[in-house]
């Protein structure tokens, strides 16, 4: 049975290959797709092909892409190894497509999530010529049920010339009633307060809306969600959730946090799902979850009861998770809510709930500053992502990493990191297997100290010592002493040694 049930759109279906034939050299493209979650699976991989036999008889065909935030080799990946993306933005994590940006191939424009859709409204971007949106179904009167994330997908629907629609039939329809479609003016003079005092609050529609007159083409799938598996749990995932966790207790134990906590936040990854995971046999219960992406921990922590209520705006799960979650929709659909990313997102909304954020990152210097994008401060890895929209705006901010990587062969703490993503303005909590420390108050050299006695690994903490001792020489005690020289050859003395390099 066809899930269009509207006569009008059930006209413009079409295959794949005709759908991708509306899309042309220099167009800007929105494809919906959050964190593996809800992308176009159909139409990217045509447009592909399209784009391999326009190079092969040496005529030009690149696009502008523009999501929520990372897809899947099925998008990025399909097009990239085509060398169709002439320009990306928000967020990616696709190798292929890394292997572009960092060869000067694909510009890449790395946004803040929160912020990604006001830019494109705005006209920053450009004009934004063409949306593909995967969707679950469309119903008699021509509303789209969405599919496993919502993202930019409401704007790119708005402000897209032209619209293609795939509709994949693997996305159970019991995500109808998940999502919370808010509807307001996305540019200032006109914006409104956003009307969520609390994560479980509902204020928008089941569905979204699109002009029929814009849609070109419909196209019907079937094809899972590509998503990634996350690592067991190790004994250094384990360490790190039960800093955190000892950090919360403290925390409720002085009065500046609940019994319950305050909302959380998870950026994706493993070590981030392992302190979800920890948070099952934590002293929680009653919790809640204000964020942009649910991952397995935050599944298993709705099933056992400790969480009653998850907002994001998209899921990030392992295979076998995607699996389970699809097979029950419907009951998770009372649990859990899917918003469009400027609201998930929202600086504003953030403060005011007082999200606790816990995120992920590749480096963190010794005054707190922390680099999440790039390796040896050139290279880009995978992007800002919506960190920096937690960050900045949380009650509590922390980070979470090993204290080492590459099996013990660089330091994740470091004089000096080689590209500032959060200042040390932002950044309240760094955590590794070896400790936490607490910056909130302190000054520079204080906030020196409590990283290196408490997150450093062992193997580095004398050479970061002797680095913050002759810093403080050089700079003569100065309020953030560096010794700049020193500070860059930590980095470039494992860049010549190999050991830097991915």
């Amino acid at each position: 049975m066809s899930r269009i049930e509207s006569p009008q759109f059930r006209a413009k279906v079409m295959s794949p290959d005709q759908a991708a034939g509306f899309i042309s050299n220099g167009m800007n493209v929105g494809f919906s797709g959050f964190t593996g979650s809800g992308y176009p699976k159909a139409v990217p991989q045509a447009l592909a092909a399209q784009i391999q036999t326009a190079h092969e008889a040496g005529q030009p065909f690149q696009i502008g892409v523009f999501t929520g935030a990372s897809t899947a080799p099925e998008l990025d990946g399909a097009l990239s190894e085509v060398d169709g993306i002439v320009f990306r933005m928000p967020y990616q994590s696709d190798p292929a497509l890394r292997r572009n940006i960092n060869q000067g191939l694909t510009d890449y424009c790395d946004i803040h999530l929160g912020l990604s859709g006001p830019l494109t409204a705005a006209g920053f971007l450009g004009s934004l010529d063409m949306a593909v949106i995967e969707i679950t179904a469309i119903t008699p009167d021509g509303e789209l049920i969405p599919s496993s994330s919502l993202g930019n997908n409401l704007l790119w629907l708005e402000t897209a010339k032209q619209v293609i629609l795939e509709v994949n039939s693997w996305q159970s329809l019991g995500l109808y009633g998940m999502h919370d479609v808010y509807y307001q003016p996305v540019l200032p003079p006109h914006r409104q307060p956003i009307p969520v005092v609390a994560p479980g609050d509902r204020i928008g529609r089941k569905t979204l809306r699109v002009d029929p007159s814009k849609v070109v083409a419909v196209v019907e799938t079937n094809a899972p969600d590509r998503n990634s598996p996350f690592k067991a749990l190790d004994a250094e995932s384990k360490l790190i959730a039960g800093h955190l966790l000892d950090f919360l207790s403290h925390e409720v134990k002085v009065g500046r946090l609940p019994k319950s906590l305050l909302p959380l936040q998870s950026g994706v990854g493993n070590i981030a799902n392992a302190v979800l995971a920890g948070l099952l046999d934590g002293p929680f219960d009653g919790i809640t979850s204000y964020t942009e992406v649910i991952q397995d921990g935050m599944v298993d922590l709705l099933d056992s009861g400790k969480m009653t209520v998850a907002s994001a705006t998209a899921f990030s799960l392992s295979p076998q998770y995607a699996e389970k979650l699809n097979a029950d929709a419907a009951n998770y659909a009372s649990k859990i809510i899917l918003r469009p990313q400027d609201v998930s997102n929202n600086p504003e909304v953030i403060r005011r709930l007082g999200v606790i954020a816990c995120n992920g990152l590749i480096e963190a210097d010794i005054y707190g500053n922390v680099n999440s994008t790039h390796i040896m401060g050139s290279r880009m890895q995978n992007g800002l992502g919506g960190s920096g929209d937690f960050t900045r705006n949380a009650y509590i901010s922390s980070f979470v990493t090993p204290s080492t990587a590459k099996g013990g062969a660089i330091s994740c703490i470091v004089p000096m990191v080689s590209h500032v993503d959060h200042t040390e303005h932002d950044v309240q909590v760094v955590i590794t297997e070896q400790g936490l420390a607490d910056l909130r108050g302190l000054a520079p050299r204080k906030r020196a100290r409590a990283i290196i006695d408490r997150c450093a690994h062992p193997d580095y903490r004398s050479a970061l010592e002797e680095y913050f001792e002759r810093a403080q020489r050089v700079a003569n005690a100065q309020h953030t002493p560096h010794d700049l020289a020193t500070a860059l050859g930590w980095h470039v003395r494992y860049l010549e040694a190999g050991r830097m390099l991915p």
